[in-house]
C-alpha cells in the first residue's frame, strides 16, 4: 500500500479542483495499470533477449558446421538485430522485398550469421537451411549476396553499405516519397574507409531523416584493435560534424537500442548514425572482448552458456510490424522503353558525349524513374540536360565517384529506379571496386564515361580514361558501349536503358561528323560495317575517334591500290564475332584494329580472343602504349602511333 500514497495524495489534490472525484479503487486501478505497463516493457526486453541469445546460438552452429565464418563479429550485433527484426522495422517475412518495407544493409557484411539467423528467427529460413552455410549448393553465402530474396545489395567488401543505403533513402524520401525507413548496420573497422565518409556527406546534404546508420564499435579488428577502439565520443564528433544526429548508446541494452531508435524517427532534417558500445563475441566465455577471434569458429560447447540467460521467451513469439503500404507501384517497362528518334544532319559535328546527354533527357521524358547521377561533371558530361529538363530526377553526387556508384546501386534496389551515373571515365576507376561489387549485386547499373584517351587533349593523362574498357569488359555479365557518332551514342543510350544489368557507354569530347542516318538501326552485339569492297585486303576496326582515323587511312591507301574495310563494332562487349570473323575471313585473314586506349584489356585484344580460333587470321593492334603528355588532340593521336598516318605505315609493314 505505501506505493499508493504518492498516488492517492496526487488524486485528493486533483479532486478539490475538477468537479469529479477520482476514488481510492480507481486509483489503485491506475497503480496496477501502471505496474502492467512495465511489466510489459520488461517483458519485451526478455524477449527480445532471447532472441538475440538464440541467434547468437544459431550462429555459432551455422559457423561449426561450415567451419568457417564469423560468430564473434555476428555475436556483438545480436542485441542490435533484434531490436530492430523484432520491433523496430515494418516488413514481411514472406514478402522481404515488398516495396513499401523498411531497408536493411549489413555493411559489416562478414556478419551474416547473425542476419540469416535473424530471418530464421522470423521464419522465414528453417534452421537446417542456415546450417548450410558458405556450401557450394547453398545460397546461404559466406558474405551477402541478392541470391537470397531478403538481400538488396551483396556487401563483404567493407565501407559500401551505407552508399547503398542512401541510395535507398534518396529515392524512398523524394523519388518514392514513402514511409519506409532505411537501416545500415556498419563495422567499426570499416568506418575507416573514405568512402564511408562520402555517403556520410551526401546523406547530410540531402538531409535524409529516414536513414539510420547503426555503428557496431566492438572494438577489435581482423589483426588488431581499431584505431579508435572503443573512444565513442570520438565516433559521435566524426559522424556530427558531417551533419549527422549521433547517439552513443550500449549496444547491449535493448533499452538503450530502442530509445536512440525512437529519438531517430523523432529527428528531423537530418540522418541519424548510432554509435553502439559493444564485444566482439559478446556471451561467448573465453573468447568475448579477446583479441585473435575474427573469422574463427567457436566451440559448440560455449553454447550452454548462452542458453542458460534465457528467460523463457519461445521462438516465433515476436512478428514484425507489417509495413504501411504507401509506396507506388512502378513497372520500369525494361525493354520497351522508347525515346524521341535522334535529330542530326549527315556531317554535322557532334561530341558523343552531347549526345549522350541529350538522349538522357529523351528517357527522362519517357519514364520519370530514369534518373541521372553526376559527380559535379554534368556540364562536360552532358548529364545536366536532364537537370534542365527533369530536375527531380537528377542528383548531384559532387565529387564522390565511389559514393556516386554506391548510392546508384541503392537507388536501383527493388526495381525503384534505372539509374545512369556520368563522370569523366577515368573517374570510374576510382569505383571499380564499387562497380565489382554491383556485379555482384546483380544490379541494374548505367555508367557513362567521358573524356577518353589522348583525343580530349590539352587537359593531360591524369585525364585521359586509357583503362576503362579493360575494367568494364572485366565485369561479369556487363555490355559496353563503344559508339562514334551522335545518332550512335543516342542509340547506345536506348538501349542501355533497355537492358537489365551493368553497362558502359564510352563517349568522347571532339566534335566529329555524324555518320549514320538519324533512322539507322543499332543493336546490342551488331557492328556496322562502313567500308567494304571485293578487292578488300585487310580490315580496320577502330571505334570513336580511331574510327574517323581508319576511314581516313582507307581513302589514302585506296589511292595506293590498297583496298581496306572498315567496321564499327558498336559494343565491344558483347563483340559481333560473326561479322567481324566473316570479312576477316574475306580479306585474307589480316585484321588492323585501332583504339584511343591501352592495349591491355582494349579492343585489340576483344577482337584477337574473338578471332582466336580462326585459322590464317592474324589481328594486329595500334594502341596507347605510354603515358601520355598533354598537347592538341590531333597530335596527341599522332605522337602515340593511333592516327591515319600510323596505320598506313601498319597496312605497308602488314600486307
Amino acid at each position: 500500500m505505501n506505493g499508493l500514497f504518492p498516488l492517492a495524495k496526487w488524486s485528493f489534490r486533483l479532486s478539490r479542483r475538477l468537479p469529479f472525484i477520482i476514488t481510492p479503487s480507481q486509483t489503485a486501478l491506475f497503480a496496477k495499470s501502471l505496474r502492467t505497463k512495465m511489466t510489459g516493457s520488461e517483458q519485451l526486453r526478455h524477449d527480445l533477449e532471447d532472441a538475440a541469445n538464440r541467434m547468437r546460438i544459431s550462429a555459432i552452429e551455422m559457423t561449426c558446421a561450415s567451419k568457417s565464418g564469423h560468430p564473434t563479429s555476428s555475436a556483438s550485433a545480436a542485441e542490435i538485430v533484434s531490436t530492430l527484426f523484432f520491433n523496430e522495422m515494418r516488413y514481411d517475412a514472406h514478402d522481404p522485398k515488398n516495396a513499401s518495407a523498411d531497408r536493411f544493409i549489413l555493411s559489416k557484411g562478414h556478419a551474416c550469421p547473425i542476419l540469416y539467423a535473424a530471418w530464421e528467427e522470423a521464419g522465414l529460413l528453417s534452421h537446417d537451411q542456415v546450417l548450410t552455410l558458405r556450401r557450394i549448393d547453398s545460397d546461404i553465402e559466406g558474405h551477402p549476396t541478392p541470391r537470397l530474396n531478403f538481400i538488396d545489395v551483396a556487401t563483404g567488401s567493407l565501407g559500401q553499405g551505407l552508399s547503398a543505403a542512401a541510395g535507398m533513402a534518396y529515392v524512398g524520401k523524394y523519388i518514392d516519397k514513402a514511409s519506409y525507413r532505411v537501416y545500415c548496420l556498419l563495422g567499426d573497422g570499416e568506418s575507416a574507409e573514405g568512402s564511408v565518409w562520402e555517403a556520410a556527406a551526401f546523406a547530410s546534404h540531402y538531409k535524409l531523416d529516414n536513414l539510420v546508420a547503426i555503428v557496431d564499435v566492438n572494438r577489435l579488428g581482423q589483426s588488431q584493435a581499431t584505431a579508435l577502439g572503443h573512444d565513442l565520443e570520438t565516433y559521435k564528433a566524426r559522424f556530427a560534424a558531417f551533419g549527422f544526429h549521433a547517439i552513443i548508446v550500449d549496444g547491449h541494452s535493448i533499452d538503450e537500442l530502442l530509445k536512440a531508435y525512437a529519438e531517430a524517427k523523432n529527428t528531423q532534417g537530418k540522418p541519424t548514425a548510432i554509435l553502439a558500445r559493444t564485444h566482439k563475441g559478446r556471451g561467448i566465455a573465453d573468447v568475448e572482448d579477446l583479441d585473435n577471434w575474427h573469422g574463427k569458429p567457436v566451440s559448440e560447447e560455449k553454447i550452454g552458456a548462452i542458453r542458460s540467460r534465457f528467460h523463457g521467451s519461445e521462438k516465433g513469439k515476436l512478428v514484425a510490424k507489417k509495413p504501411v503500404d504507401d509506396a507506388p507501384k512502378v513497372d520500369l517497362c525494361i525493354g520497351n522503353i522508347k525515346m524521341a528518334a535522334p535529330e542530326y544532319k549527315l556531317g554535322e559535328k557532334v561530341a558523343t558525349r552531347a549526345a549522350y546527354g541529350t538522349a538522357l533527357a529523351k528517357l527522362g521524358d519517357a519514364s520519370p524513374r530514369v534518373i541521372g547521377l553526376d559527380g559535379d561533371t554534368k556540364n562536360s558530361t552532358y548529364s545536366e540536360k536532364l537537370l534542365k529538363a527533369h530536375p527531380e530526377q537528377f542528383i548531384e553526387c559532387f565529387i564522390a565517384e565511389q559514393n556516386l556508384v554506391g548510392v546508384a546501386v541503392g537507388a536501383q534496389c527493388r526495381g525503384r529506379t534505372i539509374p545512369f551515373t556520368s563522370t569523366f571515365a577515368a573517374f570510374f576507376t576510382r569505383a571499380t571496386d564499387q562497380i565489382r561489387m554491383a556485379a555482384v549485386s546483380f544490379a541494374n547499373l548505367k555508367c557513362v564515361g567521358s573524356h577518353v584517351g589522348v583525343s580530349i587533349g590539352e587537359d593531360g593523362p591524369s585525364q585521359m580514361a586509357l583503362e576503362d574498357l579493360a575494367i568494364f569488359r572485366a565485369i561479369p555479365d556487363s555490355t559496353v558501349f563503344y559508339p562514334t557518332d551522335g545518332v550512335s551514342a543516342e542509340r547506345a543510350t536506348e538501349l542501355a536503358a533497355n537492358i537489365n544489368g551493368i553497362v558502359f557507354i564510352r563517349t568522347g569530347r571532339p566534335a566529329l561528323p555524324v555518320l549514320y542516318k538519324n533512322d539507322e538501326p543499332f543493336m546490342v552485339g551488331q557492328a556496322k560495317v562502313l567500308k567494304e569492297s571485293p578487292k578488300d585486303s585487310i580490315l580496320f576496326i577502330g571505334a570513336g575517334v580511331t574510327l574517323y582515323e581508319a576511314l581516313k587511312a582507307a581513302e589514302e591507301l585506296e589511292k595506293k591500290g590498297v583496298h581496306a574495310a572498315v567496321i564499327d563494332p558498336f559494343t565491344i562487349k558483347p563483340l559481333d564475332v560473326k561479322t567481324i570473323a566473316a570479312h576477316a575471313q574475306r580479306v585474307g585473314g589480316r585484321v588492323l584494329t585501332i583504339e584511343d586506349h591501352y592495349p591491355a584489356g582494349g579492343i585489340g585484344e576483344a577482337v584477337a580472343a574473338a578471332l582466336g580460333d580462326l585459322a590464317n587470321v592474324r589481328v594486329r593492334s595500334l594502341a596507347v602504349h605510354a603515358v601520355p603528355r598533354s598537347g592538341p588532340p590531333e597530335e596527341l593521336l599522332d605522337l602515340y602511333g593511333i592516327s591515319a598516318k600510323h596505320i598506313i605505315k601498319a597496312v605497308e609493314n602488314f600486307v
